[in-house]
């Protein structure tokens, strides 16, 4: 079948690099930052100008490329507990897909054919095993001789090929010898795949299935080695960001034009102003997770608005009753589930909000012996309700507000391991919220510590530029 396409640690040296960005950033971040707030013109007085073209040859771009993907992976893997490696599939219905079946089933056609044949022909399953007997040895650990000497002398290809030219070939003796060693190295999530195998009589099924199990071996093992491989990418990623970054300006010296431009006009809090129209190029493998943060707390913010508009309507009547908030909390989560997909229908769903909501207070007032709201004070908070879906809602700005305060707060007192009071009407999202801030403490720390030398003279040039400006 054809085949499918130094661990030393560098703490000390880590801990200086570390300390000395750290103290160069910290004693004169407080300085640009004031000074950047008195100094600093318009922006538009101080738009970088971008470097002239420089042309580069395809290899130049392929191997920027090439560096830029091992960066990118590197990261992941730090960033991202989760991460895992995944088997890859053609799309369904697609031609990589039709095609990738047509000749897998030429090829398993073709050798069933062979054993057919009286006597049997042994051509296709030989290379069979020689693919098998290659990805057994891809297991072993270097220090694994005693198995390594078992399978290259139960799956010496040079003496199958004999055995099979003289029928004397037992390709079922060597099916279970390999089964017997899958089984040796397999994870113990595997148990079954291969108690499975070993019910397989037929030999065409059997080395089908043999082929599958091994595949997903081939993934466990990729795993194991990324878990294995995260420890030491913690200790020597910063190092390694910043020197692959730093190759990359050397191929493209306008590279981070985007970024001196958002400096510029966010100095003061960089992080909290997620994703402008165009990406920074220092934020670019973090993109993903800063919109999905950047829509959960969009979300946030509208279940925020909304429960702050329901309680200051009902008053006294609501508050304090044991579930009543996580319940209706729970609704306008689940109503606004899709707000950030093209076929969400803001007008609709926000009536749909105001009208599920009251009939949740209509209950519980009628449960805890409240009279319950008259038509007009329902027919009010339900405007107050739907109003809310506007951005320039003065309540949703409020929120909005309290929001960005809280996570400024957070990152500035990270350093500390205080984590700061939570303004009001924050209270109902308050477990979320602070789930949002650690990742998002995580990634400006990480941010930081890689590419602090790089916006710490951006920084500086600005302030220079702004200097001259006044002069």
């Amino acid at each position: 079948m054809p085949k499918e396409s130094n661990e030393s640690s560098k703490e000390d040296q880590n801990k200086i690099d570390k300390d000395g960005i750290e103290d160069t950033v910290e004693t004169s971040e407080e300085m640009i930052r004031k000074r950047i707030r008195r100094n600093t013109p318009s922006p538009h007085r101080l738009t970088p100008q971008s470097s002239p073209p420089r042309f580069v040859s395809v290899e130049e771009l392929m191997e920027t490329a090439k560096g830029f993907t091992n960066m990118a992976l590197a990261h992941e893997i730090v960033m991202n507990s989760a991460f895992q490696v995944k088997p890859y599939e053609p799309e369904e219905g697609s031609l990589e897909k039709r095609v990738k079946e047509i000749m897998h089933k030429a090829f398993w056609d073709c050798l069933e054919s062979q054993l057919n044949e009286d006597p049997p022909s042994y051509g296709h399953a030989v290379t069979l095993v020689g693919e098998i007997k290659e990805t057994l040895l891809s297991f072993l650990l270097p220090g694994q001789s005693r198995l390594r000497g078992q399978i290259e002398e139960a799956l010496d290809l040079s003496l199958i090929q004999q055995e099979a030219e003289n029928r004397a070939l037992d390709i079922s003796k060597v099916a279970q010898f390999i089964i017997d060693m899958m089984g040796t190295f397999c994870a113990p999530c595997r148990d079954d795949d291969i108690k499975q195998l070993r019910k397989i009589t037929d030999i065409v099924p059997l080395f089908k299935s043999i082929f599958a199990v091994l595949d997903k071996m081939k993934i466990d093992m990729a795993n194991f080695a990324v878990s294995s491989l995260r420890p030491h990418l913690l200790q020597q990623s910063v190092e390694y960001e910043r020197k692959k970054f730093q190759d990359f300006l050397d191929k493209q010296p306008n590279a981070l034009d985007f970024t001196k431009k958002w400096l510029q006009d966010t100095a003061d809090y960089p992080f909290l102003n997620f994703l402008p129209p165009v990406i920074k190029q220092t934020l670019l493998m973090d993109q993903g997770r800063f919109l999905e943060m950047q829509q959960e707390l969009e979300q946030l913010a509208l279940v925020a608005s909304v429960l702050l508009i329901v309680y200051n309507s009902a008053g006294a009547a609501i508050s304090g009753l044991p579930g009543l908030m996580e319940r209706l909390k729970k609704t306008i989560k689940i109503l606004l589930a899709e707000m950030h997909t093209p076929s969400f229908k803001a007008d609709e769903t926000f009536a749909a909000v105001a009208e599920k909501l009251c009939v949740e207070l209509r209950g519980c007032l009628s449960q805890h012996g409240f009279s319950p709201f008259s038509s007009d004070r329902e027919n009010t908070l339900k405007g107050q309700i739907v109003a809310a879906k506007s951005a320039d809602n003065p309540i949703r700005k409020v929120i909005d507000s309290r929001i960005q305060t809280y996570l400024l707060g957070f990152l500035e007192s990270s350093a500390h391991w205080s984590a700061p009071a939570l303004p009001g009407g924050l209270i109902p999202i308050s477990k979320e919220l602070e789930e949002i801030a650690v990742k998002l403490g995580r990634l400006v720390t990480f941010n930081k510590l890689v590419y602090s030398p790089f916006y710490h003279k951006i920084l500086q040039d600005i302030l220079k530029q702004g200097e001259s400006l006044d002069v």
